[in-house]
């Protein structure tokens, strides 16, 4: 039989289907949320428990999808650490700030804050900047004040070159902040440039387009790079605060890639 619906109408009736069947699934899932317990200091949204992501349940906030990264600078940029100096107030506000891979759960508050936000990405389209974060002669040397790069080193090539960069461009005593997939305890980085097959990769660094996975010498990777490091836990908050906005997974994972221990690491150039 003819399809007497000429296909661009029978697309839109699609995806507005589609779109119906999300919201309607999304309600559903916010009402068996419902309750007291957890609340994403992101968002605002109190619940009973985050919903969960592909390694931890119970991580993910059902409304503006932070994860545990999100919460936690945003925790520290609330001055709930136990690390002075690193509070919004201090550390973002009337300052130059570049921010890789901008996350829409920061993007507003980091912006919001600085006097100058500029965002940058190699792929996406939605930047001011397409950079190479290990090659940026875009961006003039001693400009910035503050880096924020989540979760980016890991698809850099050559970090080697990127730390230079970023200690480059920020001005004396700028601020990179970062955060890596790390394995709860592995002395070093586990790399290699020769591994180039999605499936391999995905193996050993537990994404297709991870080029490495983080060991605990990563601190040292950032102080050769002429960088002082301060290191952020969920042992730098109480735990009352942990608990509350879901700092660290409820339920660890037991497969060697997960990362069971988020670290949020303030590289200041010396």
């Amino acid at each position: 039989m003819v399809n007497l619906i000429p296909l661009p109408i029978r697309k839109v009736l699609g995806n507005w289907w589609h779109a119906k069947q999300e919201r309607k699934r999304h309600t559903s899932l916010l009402r068996e949320l419902s309750g007291t317990g957890v609340i994403c200091n992101v968002c605002n949204w109190e619940g009973r428990a985050f919903t969960d992501d592909t390694w931890h349940p119970g991580t993910i906030c059902p409304v503006c999808r932070s994860q545990i990264r999100h919460r936690m600078l945003s925790a520290i940029f609330d001055g709930l650490s136990d690390q002075p100096g690193l509070d919004q107030g201090t550390l973002l506000k009337g300052q130059d700030i570049l921010h890789f891979a901008p996350e829409r759960q920061l993007r507003e508050r980091v912006a919001k804050a600085a006097s100058r936000y500029t965002t940058a990405d190699y792929d996406r389209g939605d930047c001011d900047l397409k950079l190479d974060m290990s090659d940026m002669p875009q961006v003039p040397a001693d400009s910035l004040d503050v880096v924020i790069a989540c979760d980016v080193l890991e698809h850099v090539p050559n970090d080697f070159s990127a730390i230079k960069e970023l200690h480059r461009i920020l001005r004396s005593k700028g601020i990179a902040i970062l955060t890596v997939p790390q394995k709860d305890s592995p002395s070093s980085t586990d790399e290699d440039s020769a591994v180039t097959d999605p499936i391999e990769r995905e193996r050993r660094f537990g994404q297709k387009d991870h080029v490495r996975m983080y060991g605990d010498d990563l601190p040292e990777r950032l102080e050769s790079g002429g960088f002082e490091v301060r290191m952020i836990s969920e042992k730098s908050f109480i735990k009352e605060a942990v608990k509350k906005y879901v700092l660290s997974p409820v339920t660890a994972n037991s497969n060697p890639l997960a990362t069971n221990k988020r670290r949020i690491y303030f590289a200041r150039k010396l």
